[in-house]
């Protein structure tokens, strides 16, 4: 695969814990390997099992991913109102129904492509599996805060997802920390339910496009508090209540009364495990072609790794839907052997990068 991939700055690795290597490894073997089990990787393991694929999925903890830490959700088509844990415990009930092999307690250290074509993927107990195929579903991992209260709060009040949540707070005043334009979209779309926007920021500018301040700026709304960082999110009776919050210049601190808060501080991809020269975006995000596979035939990818529009669960099962299908056209190819698919030449933007 040539060089090894390398993720930008301040992407993590995926699913780094110090786990003793046990003296005797094992080598499995499969036609695929999923390597995540949120709702992409259950729904490709799903699909996988319908195809009759050997296939595992494999995951460090509990089935779910960032399901589990999110407390109610309201725009998967079907549910009107579902718990997060919930959807997650019927996303892996399906996928198990129809043969679906979820192992947890397996956080993957490796993913690499041997010269013979087959990928070797490498657990933290030093076991390996073979495959020709891998489905990359590791999902990505808001930047966090890290302030008092963050996690007490998460799903009562703390959130990572504007159109996830924002419904939520309709006639409310709200608190959205960043300065990039993640930041500002978010806060100008959270006016069409919040009364009030607080838009906290810890530098004196903003590092979004100018159309997108321009918008920020115009919406009477929003309310920009500059040079401001956020050091304890505070409640009361299970709900966020305001902010505690302090001028980085001063070092003056005060309340901000707000029954949420939306950080948009970073996002990155968990793609620290892949080895090898993988076409990727500028922040990270794994690129592929219209069957999700990227740049490395037989390595695919769906969810939150995968460079795209939107980070949706429905748009998470849609990759994976896809991505399954293309793994099984591809083992066909394969055992048959046809002229494997090859990724086209990937659509990479001018702020893309590789390496």
């Amino acid at each position: 695969m040539g060089r090894e991939y390398h993720p930008p700055p301040g992407v993590p690795s995926f699913h780094r814990f110090h786990i003793p290597r046990s003296e005797s490894v094992a080598t499995h073997e499969f036609e695929v390997v999923i390597v995540g089990a949120g709702p992409s990787g259950m729904c490709a393991g799903l699909y996988a099992g319908r195809s009759m694929l050997k296939s595992v999925v494999l995951e460090r903890g509990f089935p779910g991913g960032e399901l589990l830490n999110t407390e109610v959700i309201e725009d998967y088509i079907g549910f009107e109102h579902v718990l997060g844990h919930e959807l997650a415990s019927k996303f892996q009930a399906h996928a198990e129904k129809f043969g679906a092999e979820i192992r947890t307690s397996t956080p993957v250290e490796s993913v690499t492509k041997r010269d013979d074509g087959l990928f070797e993927t490498v657990v933290e107990s030093g076991d390996v599996y073979l495959s020709p195929t891998v489905i990359v579903t590791a999902g990505g991992t808001p930047v966090k805060l890290d302030v008092p209260g963050e996690i007490e709060y998460a799903g009562k009040g703390v959130s990572y997802c504007a159109i996830c949540d924002g419904a939520f707070y309709k006639g409310h005043t709200i608190m959205v920390v960043g300065g990039g334009d993640a930041a500002c979209e978010e806060a100008d779309f959270l006016t069409r339910y919040a009364e009030k926007v607080y838009l906290v920021h810890r530098r004196d500018s903003f590092r979004a496009s100018k159309i997108v301040q321009q918008r920020v700026f115009a919406n009477p709304k929003i309310e920009v508090i500059w040079d401001t960082v956020v050091d304890e999110i505070v409640g009361a009776g299970g709900l966020m209540t305001h902010a505690r919050i302090r001028h980085a210049k001063t070092g003056v601190a005060s309340d901000l009364i707000a029954t949420g808060i939306f950080i948009f501080v970073g996002f990155k991809p968990n793609t620290g495990i892949l080895r090898g020269h993988i076409e990727h975006d500028s922040a990270g995000y794994l690129i592929t072609d219209a069957n999700m596979q990227t740049s490395v035939p037989g390595l695919f990818a769906a969810g939150d790794v995968r460079a795209q529009l939107t980070r949706q669960v429905t748009t998470a099962v849609g990759d994976a839907t896809t991505a399954a299908i293309g793994v099984e056209k591809y083992l066909t190819a394969r055992k048959n052997g046809q002229p494997l698919p090859v990724p086209p030449p990937m659509l990479v933007s001018a702020t893309s990068v590789q390496v």
